[in-house]
């Protein structure tokens, strides 16, 4: 008896080790966090025990085992029509909001789902109950894009296929058929979707005919450059859950199919040292030290390599181009964009992604709300559900879809 208490004990220390992570103390429902971020890392360790013993890639099974417990079908509520189509080839989950009495023509999102351009999906629970909401209190009709994968497929083609998705809804017989007001659709999307959906409003600023078919872009923490990992968010929140500093370097890789050999140099920012070609000119545009405010950049220095790994970007060379990097784009570019809504959280490596696009967005004439949240982390605004619900998940919600009510 007395040594199972003693093993019991040790097990439950040994639990309680895992689980625990310093937090400060302004984040949001810290235990909670803390449980969610464990349950999480042990996925990522028994995927890549899956991966080593060669059942499977890594990150198919991550992405198995996040799907199987929170996968909802096409449920229709009397609120909310949801219909499984696709647009263009491209598998799609459409939201209809009910229109109002006094406009025949409702407003419309484009929603991109994060997970890092390998995870998740438009059709699990909690984008599903993003999408409802946002259907329900806009009156609105959500498309919430199915793109494909990391690893069945690489850069750009899940860029191509929020293009295409986007263009064949933007046909006036099809904005007819769902009864969309074409001066009032948006994109949006958050983490890497909201990646996606900065480089599709860039990209339509190219084509005449798609130019200012877009009345706004909606950006919820998003992956912005693959620069510079030491902004001062970057190394304030280096081990920060639910995406630490190496985590979001190698989603960077899996991206662009690149080697996990470069890890450790490009979290030392060894890919843009000031050898490599076209480098100097990009951190230029890039500035932190500049665009940032001083209750941002603290004293936090930039770190910039005198020599460093230029056969990176040579292999990469995508890393530092701007439909993957959309930060990176030039002024005239900026310029075209429409009404920007951007939010950030403070625990959280992107934060300072999501502030230098607004202020250079700001820089270029666009208007730009940027809304931050002290107690945030990443992730936060899928999670108000229970058990996963977070008090901060439900501010960052209610703040998102009141500012879309108001400016779509």
């Amino acid at each position: 008896m007395r040594s199972s208490c003693v093993l019991l004990a040790a097990l439950l220390a040994l639990a309680a080790y895992y689980v625990y992570i310093p937090l400060p103390s302004t984040v949001s429902d810290p235990w909670k966090l803390m449980l969610l971020d464990s349950t999480f890392r042990g996925a990522q360790q028994v995927s890549r025990l899956i991966h080593s013993l060669g059942l499977s890639h890594h990150l198919i099974a991550l992405n198995f085992m996040i799907t199987s417990f929170g996968k909802k079908s096409a449920q229709s509520s009397p609120k909310v029509k949801v219909t499984d189509t696709d647009f263009d080839g491209i598998e799609v989950r459409v939201f209809e909001g009910s229109p109002k009495a006094d406009e025949p023509l409702r407003r419309s999102v484009i929603f991109i789902h994060g997970g890092g351009w390998a995870l998740a999906s438009a059709k699990i629970s909690y984008y599903d109950d993003l999408c409802t909401t946002m259907a329900e209190e806009l009156n609105a009709v959500i498309v919430s894009v199915e793109y494909r994968l990391v690893p069945q497929v690489y850069y750009p083609e899940p860029i191509h296929d929020i293009i295409r998705a986007t263009k064949y809804f933007l046909q006036p017989e099809i904005l007819d058929k769902y009864k969309v007001d074409p001066r009032r659709v948006g994109i949006s999307g958050d983490s890497a979707g909201g990646n996606l959906a900065a480089v599709l409003g860039q990209q339509f600023t190219y084509v005449a005919s798609l130019k200012n078919k877009l009345k706004l872009q909606a950006l919820i923490y998003p992956f912005l450059q693959g620069l510079d990992f030491n902004t001062p968010s970057y190394q304030q929140n280096v081990n920060t859950p639910i995406l630490p500093r190496h985590v979001m370097v190698k989603y960077w890789l899996d991206y662009l199919n690149g080697s996990y050999d470069f890890v450790e140099a490009m979290i030392v920012n060894n890919h843009t040292s000031l050898d490599v070609e076209g480098a100097a000119a990009l951190r230029a545009r890039l500035d932190w030290t500049s665009l940032l405010p001083s209750s941002i950049k603290k004293n936090y220095k930039p770190v910039m390599q005198t020599v460093g790994d230029a056969r990176i970007v040579r292999e990469i060379p995508q890393l530092l181009d701007v439909t993957a990097s959309p930060l990176l784009a030039e002024q005239e570019v900026l310029q075209a964009l429409p009404k920007t809504y951007i939010l950030t959280c403070e625990l959280d490596v992107l934060r300072d992604d999501g502030i230098l696009y607004a202020k250079r967005l700001e820089s270029a004439g666009v208007n730009v709300t940027l809304d931050h949240f002290e107690d945030g982390f990443h992730g936060c605004i899928i999670f108000t559900s229970w058990p996963t619900n977070f008090s901060v998940g439900i501010r960052t919600r209610n703040s998102y879809i009141k500012w879309l009510d108001q400016n779509l």
